[in-house]
């Protein structure tokens, strides 16, 4: 059968920049001086053409109810990151970002910096309607206010999802009943699917589809819910780190050795480790993997339109039980847009904060964006798109976010950064490519963040590094 592989073609799509500026504004009174001008949207381009129109389409909506013109430019994600610290740096921003690296790689930096533009004026009025880690998410600490505010706007959230064909399942010879829900069980069934297939001559399949890229996003997000399933804490809940602690010190030892295994052993792809953001998607859907992990609902919301491969073909599932046989706490990203204190417009970035963000217009978003995200309104998810049983991934997605806890890198700006230099792709590179030990890598990443939690200790109380 022809798989479309709609997420191949939007990569590619993706290094064009796009500028699009709809209507103009009527005779309103301007909300600042600089109306004259449209103010500026920079957005990263999404994984398939109906994410774009549809934030096209809120933008339209937007300048006919507010009056005022918009420019929304879409560019690549590290385009669009690169073009916004660019503009930073020249104290040239433009009025809104949106980045999906930004909780990371972005915000927490922006608002420490005193950069971002505080946004209590509209978050507040609808903060109860969002996940409490939604509303954590934003509130960030401003050195130079020497207190914390909201410092941007949650739009939607993710949680890592399983996926696997049924087709090649039933190939190997067993079916979804056969998937264990045992720790060990589960990872190792799907080391038995790539050896029956291997042996059926299909030498260039794999049963497993974990990330040992530092390009790629997804091998935090994996490497973090590896580290939660076997109950790794480097951090209290005071947020003091613990990777002093001689037993942390062993369990992350522990981690490491169990994730680079697969890799060692010939049970992921060698080319994983030079994977980039969408890497994982594509060779799932070119069939290279049986089962691969994913951030987002992505893989099955690019086959939507054909009804075979989407209900029957391809299956997402939840996680196994954690090693102590305890349920799976799904950890939860949360994507932001911001805007900045030196923007040109701010009164209309807020205007256009306020309007995305009503439930009515934000659920519709994430509809037309074929639901790869998940609401951060709970009231959302009663909509019956939200609440359809029938969908063989979004109610699976639904019964994940029933119990999910935030990722480190909401509630501490510090741990942000290991998110940004993404040291556990680093780590599991030193393993699989540089032959480095566990124990050495370990001991090497330890050193790392204790470097870079002491450097924004050093940042909050205004001391030069």
């Amino acid at each position: 059968m022809k798989f479309k592989l709609t997420l191949i073609l939007c990569f590619l799509l993706s290094l064009v920049l796009v500028t699009c500026s709809q209507s103009t504004p009527d005779n309103s009174v301007p909300l600042s001086t600089n109306n004259n001008t449209p103010i500026s949207l920079w957005w990263t381009n999404g994984y398939y053409p109906e994410e774009d129109e549809a934030i096209q389409q809120i933008v339209r909506e937007w300048e006919n109810e507010s009056g005022f013109q918009a420019e929304l430019n879409f560019s690549a994600e590290e385009v669009n990151l690169q073009r916004i610290q660019a503009a930073l740096e020249s104290n040239n921003p433009p009025d809104i970002v949106y980045n999906q690296k930004a909780e990371f790689a972005l915000n927490p930096r922006v608002a420490w910096e005193g950069k971002g533009s505080e946004v209590s004026a509209v978050i507040e009025p609808i903060q109860d309607r969002y996940t409490s880690s939604a509303i954590r998410s934003t509130y960030l600490y401003n050195t130079l206010t020497k207190k914390s505010g909201y410092y941007a706007v949650p739009i939607h959230q993710q949680t890592l999802h399983i996926h696997y064909w049924r087709d090649l399942l039933n190939d190997a010879g067993f079916t979804d009943s056969d998937i264990p829900q045992e720790w060990d069980k589960f990872w190792s069934f799907w080391q038995q699917v790539q050896d029956k297939l291997r042996e059926q001559g299909q030498a260039d399949i794999y049963g497993i589809g974990l990330n040992f890229s530092a390009e790629a996003n997804d091998t935090f997000y994996e490497f973090e819910q590896v580290l939660a399933a076997y109950g790794v804490k480097l951090l209290d809940n005071q947020g003091q780190l613990q990777v002093k602690n001689p037993q942390v010190r062993q369990d992350l030892i522990q981690v490491l050795e169990w994730f680079t295994d697969f890799y060692k052993k010939g049970y992921v792809p060698e080319d994983s480790v030079d994977w980039l953001p969408a890497d994982n998607n594509v060779n799932f859907l070119n069939r290279r993997l049986v089962m691969t992990l994913n951030p987002t609902l992505s893989i099955p919301a690019s086959q939507h339109s054909d009804e075979l491969v989407y209900r029957d073909k391809i299956v997402t599932l939840e996680f196994p039980k954690n090693p102590d046989g305890s349920s799976p706490e799904y950890l939860v990203s949360v994507k932001q847009v911001l805007s900045f204190s030196a923007s040109p417009h701010p009164q209309e970035a807020k205007s256009f904060l306020s309007f995305f963000v009503k439930p009515e217009v934000i659920n519709e978003y994430l509809k037309q964006s074929a639901g790869r995200y998940f609401p951060v309104m709970p009231e959302l998810l009663a909509d019956p798109f939200w609440n359809n049983l029938d969908d063989p991934h979004i109610s699976v997605a639904r019964q994940q976010f029933a119990s999910t806890r935030p990722l480190n890198s909401i509630l501490y700006p510090a741990y942000a950064q290991l998110f940004a230099e993404n040291i556990w792709g680093q780590a599991l590179e030193k393993i699989v490519v540089e032959g480095v030990s566990a124990e050495a890598t370990a001991d090497q990443i330890i050193q790392q963040i204790q470097t870079i939690f002491a450097e924004w200790e050093q940042l909050k109380f205004g001391e030069k590094i």
